[in-house]
C-alpha cells in the first residue's frame, strides 16, 4: 500500500517506515502540518498516518481540511492525548481510528490492515460512481451523460474511473500516469494530455458544463463548476 506518514519526531518516524517497508509498504513522509495537508491533497494514497501535535497545522486540522475536501482516504491519528474526549474530537474532525502513543508496531499494523480492509469493501459496494449528470458503472463498465451512453476506449475508462474515484482532489501527472500507464510510463511525455483532450471530447463536447479542469503546474482535477 501507498501511505502517507505525517509525523514531526525524525525518530518515531524513521522507526514506522522502517517497519512498514519491511511489511511491503511504501512510504512518504512529511514531517509538518503544512507539508502534510499539502502532500495529502496532491497526491493518492491508500491510508493517511496523521500525528495529533504537528508544527503550523495540527494532525486534527489536516484531517478536517481534507475531508472537507472530499478526500475519503482512511486516516489513523497518532498521539500521546489518550483520554475518551480526545479521541471522540479526533473522529468527529473524519478520522477513522486512533492510536495512543507509545503503541506496539504490532498493533499499528493490524490497525492500518482493518482501514484497508474496511476501505476494499466500501469501494466493491460502491458500484456506481457520479458527479453532476454523468455515472460510470464499473460492472457493465457504461458511462452516461444525460442518460446518453459514451462509448470510450480502455486507456480513457481508465482515466475517468481514476478522475471519478478522486473528485474534487488534484492529480498530478505523475499520479495519472502510474494509476493508468504502469511505474514505468514517462510522464513527461504529451500522451497524458492528448488522452485528456479526448476525454474531455468525449464527456464534455455538447454538454452543459465543463467536469475536468487544468491546475497549471499542479496537474487535473475534476469537479463540478
Amino acid at each position: 500500500m501507498r501511505l502517507l506518514l505525517v509525523e514531526d519526531e525524525p525518530k518515531i518516524a524513521a522507526f514506522i517506515e522502517k517497519g512498514l517497508n519491511e511489511n511491503g509498504d511504501e512510504v512518504t513522509i512529511a514531517y509538518d502540518g503544512k507539508s502534510g495537508e499539502r502532500m495529502a491533497l496532491q497526491s493518492e494514497f491508500d491510508i493517511i498516518i496523521l500525528d495529533v501535535m504537528l508544527p503550523f497545522v495540527s494532525g486534527l486540522e489536516i484531517c478536517k481540511s481534507i475531508r472537507e475536501k472530499g478526500i475519503n482516504t482512511p486516516v489513523l491519528m497518532l498521539t500521546a492525548l489518550g483520554t475518551v474526549d480526545d479521541k471522540v474530537h479526533g473522529l468527529q474532525q473524519g478520522a477513522d481510528d486512533y492510536l495512543v502513543k507509545p503503541f506496539h508496531f504490532k498493533e499499528l499494523i493490524a490497525r492500518i490492515q482493518a482501514l484497508a480492509r474496511r476501505q476494499n469493501q466500501q469501494a466493491t459496494t460502491n458500484n456506481e460512481l457520479h458527479i453532476a449528470d454523468l455515472s460510470l458503472n464499473r460492472s457493465s463498465k457504461i458511462v452516461l451523460r444525460e442518460n446518453k451512453e459514451i462509448t470510450l476506449t480502455a486507456k480513457e475508462y481508465a482515466l475517468l474511473e481514476m478522475f471519478m474515484q478522486n473528485t474534487n482532489r488534484v492529480l498530478s501527472r505523475g499520479d495519472i500516469a502510474e494509476h493508468v500507464w504502469g511505474y514505468d510510463f514517462d510522464s513527461g511525455s504529451n500522451v497524458i494530455d492528448v488522452y485528456i483532450n479526448y476525454l474531455r471530447n468525449k464527456i464534455e463536447r455538447g454538454f452543459s458544463s465543463k467536469l475536468i479542469h487544468t491546475i497549471v503546474g499542479m496537474g487535473y482535477v475534476m469537479k463540478e463548476q
